[in-house]
C-alpha cells in the first residue's frame, strides 16, 4: 500500500439461516440478514502486485466506420440513444437505449445488431406499443418472453437493413427460460412472432415515408 492512500468503505449484506422453534414448538428455519463492512483499496494504489491484478484497457477499434443509412433508420425512431460504459441495454424508466461506444464492438455489424436488440426492446413503452407479457422480476416467464419477442424482432430488424444478426453472450443463459415458456405454451412462439412483427412495424413506421420499405 502507498504512502498516503485511503481505503474505501463497502459493505456485504446477505443472511443466514438459523434453527429455532416456533410457537408450537416446531423446528423451522430462520433467517437472519446481516451486514459487514469492509475496508478495500484499488490495486492502483497498491505497488508491487503481480500484473493480472492491473487493469488493462482493450485497445478500440478505431477503423470502424458508421452505417449512414442504418444511422439515419434508428434516428427517425426518436427513441434516445446514449454512448458510454461498457453494458448494452434499454431503460424503461428513463426510457432511453444505452449503448457502448462504436470504437469497442469487435465490427460495426456487431453494434448494430446490438442497437437493433435495444431497440425493439424500447417499443415496449407505454408511448408506443405498451407491451406487457407479465415480466415481474429477472429470469422469470414474462422476462424470457420478452426476450423472446426482442431477439425475433431484432432479426427481423436486421433482415431488413442488411445486417448480420449478432450472437450475444447471455443467449446461452436465455435459452432454458426460452424452452419453459414454449413448453409451457405450444403458442408462444406464434405469440412471441406476432409482437416482433409489430415492434419492427412500428420502427419502420416512423420513418420519413419516402424512406419506408
Amino acid at each position: 500500500m502507498r504512502k498516503g492512500e485511503k481505503g474505501s468503505l463497502v459493505v456485504y449484506a446477505d443472511t443466514f439461516t438459523k434453527k429455532d422453534t416456533d410457537d408450537k414448538g416446531a423446528d423451522i428455519d430462520v433467517e437472519i440478514p446481516f451486514m459487514k463492512g469492509y475496508t478495500v483499496l484499488n490495486a492502483e494504489q497498491v505497488d508491487g502486485l503481480p500484473a493480472y491484478f492491473y487493469a488493462t484497457v482493450p485497445p478500440q477499434n478505431s477503423d470502424l466506420d458508421r452505417l449512414e443509412s442504418v444511422e439515419g433508420f434508428f434516428a427517425s425512431t426518436k427513441i434516445t440513444i446514449q454512448h458510454g460504459g461498457s453494458s448494452a441495454f434499454y431503460s424503461p424508466g428513463r426510457d432511453i437505449v444505452q449503448m457502448p461506444e462504436l470504437a469497442t464492438f469487435r465490427d460495426r455489424e456487431s453494434y448494430y445488431a446490438t442497437l437493433a436488440h435495444e431497440m425493439t426492446h424500447a417499443t415496449r413503452h407505454a408511448s408506443r406499443l405498451d407491451r406487457d407479457l407479465g415480466r415481474k422480476r429477472f429470469a422469470d416467464a414474462g422476462y424470457a418472453m420478452e426476450e423472446l419477442v426482442v431477439e425475433i424482432g431484432a432479426a427481423f430488424l436486421c433482415a431488413d437493413l442488411g445486417i448480420t444478426p449478432e450472437t450475444r453472450p447471455d443467449h446461452a443463459a436465455y435459452i432454458a427460460s426460452w424452452l419453459k415458456v414454449l413448453k409451457d405454451d405450444k403458442r408462444a412462439i406464434f405469440t412471441a412472432a406476432s409482437h416482433a412483427q409489430k415492434a419492427a412495424d412500428y420502427l419502420h413506421g416512423s420513418q420519413p415515408q419516402e424512406a419506408q420499405p
